[in-house]
């Protein structure tokens, strides 16, 4: 059985979607929608695809099983619902949606049409963050106790100035984190457990955008931990992405995509590997070269939808991140912490 996929988007990221998705044995991208037909047409025709300027006639056309949104994220949420009003199973670039109301009004709208609603956060699908996880659920850090996560990334001026999007409050919802931290914010939530509250303050230091290049935070679990954020876009040239975690048992380190450090008791350690030599490709580039994470994420969506369970990251998954980072902005606003309550 052939499984149609459509894209909404046809920029970077949903060219990454179309390699993703069509390297599936048994998967056949179907149609590609874009505001701007050349732009549809130059993805679609790559992959013998239908191209639509307009999102209803794309909507329309069938067969298609499973649309992919990469359109900037502040439409994800008007996306998803019109796919989902067609009864089309939809899979989500990060973020879910810029605000935690508009990422509801997806969920609800998903769930009333009995649809499988998913979001791409293919860092969870990683070998080296799949045994992180399986370390943490099992138990290996003890009670935890203290985190941080640092993408100290750096994104040109070029960047920003040649997009119509990034950078902005309504359609990027924000700057690196809603955009490039929230990866590794997925991943500090999905190991520590939900967040209390946060103080965290936001900054435009180098580039000439409307939100932040630049931003810190101090975040509270319910479970007694603590962490700190420090997110930018404004590190030359770039770093590789770190998340530490320590507990009562030991300390586990994932530089870029590769546990580094692994100290816990009954685990064998892993020895430091040599600073930068697990830098991502993502530190100084938006360009996805390796498609092999978010093909993951398409085969796990696709499971999901044959076997009707959840994907790897679900609505309410994705929406946790939202939360936070939303709660991190009212907080840099305010210049207090912001509670987000038992869970975000």
């Amino acid at each position: 059985m052939t499984v149609h996929v459509g894209l909404i988007g046809a920029g970077n990221i949903s060219d990454t979607h179309a390699r993703a998705a069509t390297a599936i044995a048994g998967v056949k991208l179907a149609a590609v929608h874009a505001p701007t037909r050349d732009h549809a047409v130059r993805l679609a025709s790559a992959h013998g695809a239908t191209a639509y300027d307009t999102l209803a006639a794309f909507l329309d056309h069938r067969p298609m099983d499973i649309v992919a949104i990469g359109s900037p994220s502040g439409l994800h949420g008007e996306h998803g619902i019109a796919a989902a009003r067609r009864r089309l199973h939809v899979l989500v670039e990060k973020p879910l949606e810029i605000t935690t109301a508009r990422a509801d009004a997806l969920i609800d709208e998903a769930s009333s049409n009995g649809i499988t609603l998913g979001v791409i956060f293919q860092d969870r699908l990683k070998p080296d963050v799949v045994r992180l996880k399986e370390l943490v659920d099992a138990g290996r850090l003890g009670k935890p106790i203290l985190a941080t996560a640092r993408v100290k990334w750096y994104r040109t001026a070029a960047y920003y100035r040649e997009s119509r999007w990034r950078g902005t409050r309504a359609l990027d919802g924000g700057g690196a984190l809603i955009n490039q931290a929230i990866h590794t914010i997925d991943l500090l939530l999905w190991c520590f457990g939900p967040a209390r509250r946060v103080f965290g303050r936001t900054a435009a230091a180098l580039h000439l955008i409307e939100a932040e290049d630049t931003a810190v935070a101090v975040v509270e679990f319910v479970n007694g931990a603590l962490a700190t954020i420090e997110a930018t876009t404004a590190a030359y040239p770039g770093y590789a992405r770190r998340l530490e975690l320590t507990g009562s048992e030991g300390t586990i380190v994932l530089d870029g995509d590769r546990l580094v450090n692994i100290d816990v008791g009954g685990v064998e350690p892993v020895a430091p590997i040599e600073a930068g030599s697990a830098a991502s490709v993502s530190a100084a580039s938006p360009v996805v070269a390796d498609a092999s994470a978010h093909q993951r994420v398409f085969e796990d969506f696709i499971r999901a939808v044959s076997t009707g369970t959840a994907p790897a990251c679900d609505g309410a998954g994705g929406r946790v991140s939202v939360a936070l980072i939303e709660a991190i902005y009212r907080s840099s606003a305010s210049g207090v912490p912001v509670d987000l309550g038992v869970g975000v």
